[in-house]
C-alpha cells in the first residue's frame, strides 16, 4: 500500500511522515532536499535553476514511485509526484521564473512518466494557512529556505486548493494544520491516526 502526504512548504509534511511510520511501522520515503545540489542555488537565484531544480525533484519522484511499487511493503512518501507537476512547475512557469520552453519540456517529460506510475492509494492533503506555513518555516531554520517570498508561499497555497479540489485519482484525507500540534501533542496525532485508520480500513 502506498500512502503520501502532500502539502505546501512547512505544513508539517515530514514530521507527520515520520511520526506515522513509526506508529504504523510503515517504511517511510522523504523528500531529497538535504543532498539535493540544487536547492541552495534555487533561492539565490529562482529564474536561472527552477528547470534544473524541478527535474531534478521530478526524477528523485519518478525513481521513489518506482521503487515504492516493486517493493511490496506499505510505504509512507513525504510529498508526491504530482505536486511538482500540477503545481511547483507551473506556479515557476506563470511567475516567469521558468521559461515556456524548458515548461513545456518538463511537462511533457511528466506526461510520458505518470503513464509509467499509479497514484497512492490513500492522500494525505495537510491544509496550512499562510501565517501558519510562515511561522513553521522560520522555527525549523533551514538557511535556504530564509529567503523564500510570501507572494511565492500564497501562489502555491493557491495551487495546492485547485489541485485538491478536483483530485479524483484515489482515496483524500484534508487535515487542517493550523491549530494542531502533532509533534508535541499526543491528542493532535491521536485524532489523525484514528482518521488515517478509517480511510485505511476502507481500502478493503
Amino acid at each position: 500500500m502506498h500512502i503520501a502526504i502532500a502539502g505546501n512548504i512547512g505544513a508539517g509534511k515530514t514530521t507527520l511522515t515520520r511520526l506515522l511510520s513509526k506508529h504504523f511501522k510503515w517504511e517511510a520515503h522523504y523528500e531529497d532536499v538535504e543532498t539535493n545540489p540544487y536547492l541552495n542555488s534555487f533561492y539565490e537565484d529562482m529564474q536561472r535553476w527552477s528547470f534544473n531544480l524541478q527535474i531534478y525533484f521530478l526524477n528523485s519522484r519518478f525513481r521513489q514511485v518506482v521503487e515504492i511499487r516493486n517493493n511490496g511493503k506499505t510505504v509512507i512518501q513525504d510529498r508526491t509526484i504530482y505536486e511538482d507537476a500540477y503545481i511547483f512547475a507551473p506556479n515557476l512557469h506563470e511567475m516567469g521564473l521558468m521559461p515556456s520552453r524548458d515548461f513545456d519540456n518538463y511537462q511533457s517529460l511528466f506526461e510520458l512518466m505518470s503513464t509509467f506510475i499509479q497514484p497512492p492509494d490513500l492522500l494525505i492533503y495537510l491544509r496550512s494557512s499562510v501565517p501558519n506555513l510562515v511561522k513553521q518555516i522560520q522555527s525549523r531554520g533551514r538557511d535556504y529556505e530564509n529567503s523564500i517570498r510570501l507572494d511565492y508561499l500564497k501562489s502555491l497555497n493557491d495551487r495546492y486548493e485547485e489541485w485538491i479540489g478536483g483530485y479524483t485519482k484515489g482515496k483524500l484525507l484534508i487535515i487542517d494544520v493550523d491549530n494542531l500540534d502533532f509533534l508535541d501533542n499526543p491528542e493532535d496525532l491521536g485524532m489523525i491516526i484514528e482518521k488515517i485508520n478509517g480511510e485505511i480500513n476502507g481500502l478493503f
